[in-house]
Order: structure tokens, then sequence, then C-alpha cells
């Protein structure tokens, strides 16, 4: 079945109970459907996920799992619907394919998933991965910009709640150029990193911002993008401050609009 396009909200019925009484009305959720990474007609993954800006999850996905290294190694992708949930099915190289199935993992991952579907604690640490150039940080002031405009451009969790966002910001000004929402933050994010690849337009030297906090797989997926700056609104765990140091990402959690902490500074060391 054709794809219909979501706009990632569904209507329910709910009831308002107070010391009062209780009434019913209707009010906006978030959608969370199943959607089914399908790489040359086997599938490789399945996510719990908001069935928006698909395109851009292909892709960023494809990408930030290391399964393509550019957007022209994505050569097709059909969108199809069924009773059980959205299929992606993505058309890769066979180069690349063969490379996707000699480091296959299965994955069922709900919508907080990242490593999940690694068969050894070995695969981490094998996994190869170019460093970033080490980069000034950004002025407090520009960041400050980014958060003052980030909750704002958040659509649907301003309809509904429970959403996660990822923007990416211009490293000059702090406007905010791009945005994705989902009810996973990984999910975000790969939609985040597709739409960067998929927007020849903007300027590819950027930072993102993230309303969730800065898991390891959140600072791994940032570097593969080659992005040299990550943004959080909550904290960053232990794993998460070793990867940016190792790879020169610049990673400022807590961020708040008159207050931000600093755990990597690239051109400056900051030791655990």
């Amino acid at each position: 079945m054709k794809y219909s396009v979501s706009n990632g909200l569904q209507i329910v019925t709910r009831s308002i109970r107070t010391s009062l009484g209780s009434e019913q009305s209707q009010d906006f959720v978030i959608e969370e459907q199943a959607i089914a990474f399908v790489y040359n007609g086997i599938s490789h993954a399945v996510m719990m996920a908001t069935p928006v800006d698909l395109a851009d999850f292909a892709l960023g996905f494809s990408l930030s799992e290391g399964i393509i290294n550019y957007k022209n190694d994505l050569l097709d992708l059909e969108i199809e619907e069924n009773e059980l949930g959205v299929e992606l099915n993505i058309t890769i190289s066979n180069r690349h394919f063969n490379v996707l199935k000699q480091k296959r993992r299965t994955l069922a991952g709900n919508s907080g998933c990242g490593l999940c579907g690694l068969e050894s604690l070995q695969q981490i640490s094998n996994k190869q991965q170019t460093s970033l150039a080490t980069t000034p940080l950004m002025n407090f002031s520009i960041i400050e910009t980014a958060l003052n405009k980030f909750r704002d451009k958040q659509i649907l969790n301003i309809q509904a709640g429970g959403v996660h966002a990822a923007a990416f910001c211009d490293i000059k000004t702090g406007n905010i150029l791009l945005i994705r929402e989902d009810v996973g933050r990984h999910n975000a994010l790969d939609k985040l990193i597709g739409a960067i690849q998929n927007n020849e337009s903007i300027p590819q030297s950027g930072f993102i911002i993230s309303s969730s906090r800065a898991s390891y797989e959140m600072v791994d997926k940032t570097i593969t993008a080659g992005v040299n700056h990550l943004v959080t609104i909550s904290a960053p765990t232990s794993k998460a401050i070793e990867l940016a140091k190792k790879h020169h990402l610049n990673l400022i959690g807590f961020a708040r609009e008159d207050r931000q902490v600093i755990y990597n500074e690239s051109e400056n060391h900051i030791s655990l």
C-alpha cells in the first residue's frame, strides 16, 4: 500500500478528572509507528518512531549507522504502508550491501534505542570513526540565541508534548536552519542528519541542539555526521564525554538561555 503522508499527530478522546468531577474532551497525541528499514529487500532494523520526515530518516539512519558513506550511496527509496507499520525500502549499491551483510545486526529498537542489537562489546570498541578537526567553541550568545528560538520551533511538541527535537543551527548567528521531531531522541537526530544532507542550500558548518541528554549514541551520531558541536538540554553520560574528547567534539550540556555547562572543548581539553 502506498504511504499516506502523516502529520505526526492523532486525535484521541480523554477524560479529565478533578476533585469537582470529570469531563471528556479531545486532544492531540503524538503518533508512534513501527518503521522497518529494508535494504535491498532484506529487513535490517525496526524502530518505533513518529512517521514524518521519513525520507530524511532513511538517509540519516543509513549515514549515522555507517551503512552508507555519502548521500548518493542511497540509490532509491520507496515508502510503503501496511497494517503493521511502514517499510522504508532502500536500495544501496552491492558493495555497500555486502559490507552491511558482513556486519549485519538484527535490530528491533524501541524509540529510545541506539546501540541495541550489536552482538558483542568488541563491536563497539572496534568501530572505525574519523576524528573531527579541532574547532573553537561558539560564543555564549550564539548558543543563547538558538536556545531562545528552539522551543517555539517544536511544532509537534507544542501540540502534543512527549516529543524530542534536534535542530541544526547557524554557527555565526544562532539561527535555526532545520529542525526535526520524533518520539525518540535518536530518531530525531537521524532525521536531522538526513535533512542536512537533503538540503544543499544550507551551510554545512553549524551546530546541533538536542532536547535530550547527551548519550554515547547521540555523540557517536553527531561525530559520524561531521558536525563539530553538540548542545543538549540535559546531562551527558561518562561515555559520551569520553567519546567527545577522543574525536574532538565540542560538547555542552544542561544548556539554558543563561547557563551552559562545557564538558569538552576541543581546543582546550577538560579532564574528567
